[in-house]
């Protein structure tokens, strides 16, 4: 949540720097979490998904934005959509470089005796998860399926009939999702997503951990 916060935070604060502060004055340009948890897709939705088993994710509120207030509309709003999975993956790049940090300070501390193995392995496994979800964060905001921010990528090159179209696959953005999510790889074992995310976040989470080690 820490990590979909700052994502959602970025996309205010691009959203202001070209000319709109609608989230501004809504009270979201704040990492308080009290102003972006939602109670059903915060809490609510992850624990449901725990409980069934499969893939679990959490969306904080998104942060409202006006494109009518945009100074050059067609190419801000594709630069705001596009500051969600930027902020994920800077702060990928960050907890990659907490984990050298960690790993350099860490290891002769274990040697030495001044730290536990144990909390030494925590350590590197909650940085390690944070540089995984942020991954997971960007190039899943990426699926050119609305309400992903990808969407917004594809509307920029879509004009006319084909924009219109495509908005009208708006309605089925959240059944398309539990299909890939779930009936796919329960029911005919395939699973396009899972796919996609490993090839993406998972090859870039391998090379920057090979990078550390």
């Amino acid at each position: 949540m820490v990590s979909a916060i700052i994502h959602e935070v970025a996309h205010g604060w691009v959203a202001l720097r070209c000319g709109d502060t609608t989230a501004r004055d809504a009270g979201r340009l704040t990492l308080d979490p009290r102003a972006h948890l939602d109670g059903f897709g915060s809490v609510a939705l992850p624990l449901i998904m725990a409980i069934v088993g499969g893939p679990v994710f959490a969306f904080a509120k998104p942060v409202p934005y006006n494109p009518n207030r945009l100074a050059h509309p067609r190419r801000d709003e594709l630069l705001v959509a596009l500051a969600g999975p930027a902020s994920n993956l800077l702060q990928a790049l960050a907890g990659t470089a907490l984990v050298a940090l960690a790993w350099d300070w860490g290891v002769p501390a274990v040697s030495s005796g001044a730290m536990a193995p144990v909390a030494f392995s925590w350590v590197l496994r909650i940085l390690t998860t944070y540089v995984s979800v942020n991954l997971v964060l960007c190039f899943f905001n990426l699926i050119p399926l609305p309400p992903l921010d990808g969407s917004k990528a594809v509307l920029f090159f879509l004009m006319g009939e084909a924009r219109r179209k495509y908005y009208e696959l708006q309605q089925y953005a959240m059944v398309l999702l539990i299909v890939a999510l779930y009936v796919l790889p329960t029911f005919l074992g395939v699973d396009p997503l899972g796919a996609y995310l490993d090839a993406t976040a998972g090859s870039l989470f391998g090379l920057l951990m090979g990078l550390v080690g």
